[in-house]
């Protein structure tokens, strides 16, 4: 069974995107902090811009979702959305 995805909620995806981006964002988290505690003053300042890595994904993540959703809404009016095919299934109980 063919189904076609037409329209893709701005606001509450773009809210998904923003937590995984986040989330993202902590491995510079772990990268950075050794470097903050053991680095010399140039690597220090490095440090700080990765442990703020989280915020700034985020930012920039949920920016560019909107922009991306917004775009992909008016593609999907003029060429149709994108496909996918599904299937239903049973459970076993």
């Amino acid at each position: 069974m063919n189904k076609q995805l037409n329209r893709i909620s701005i606001l509450q995806s773009s809210k998904i995107i923003t937590i995984l981006y986040v989330l993202m964002g902590f491995i510079y988290v772990a990268i950075g902090t050794p470097m903050l505690l053991f680095g010399n003053e140039k690597l220090k300042i490095l440090a700080i811009i990765y442990i703020l890595m989280p915020i700034m994904m985020g930012i920039f993540g949920f920016v560019f979702f909107v922009i991306f959703a917004a775009i992909y809404n008016l593609l999907a009016k003029w060429f149709g959305g994108i496909e996918v095919e599904v299937k239903d299934i049973t459970n076993g109980a």
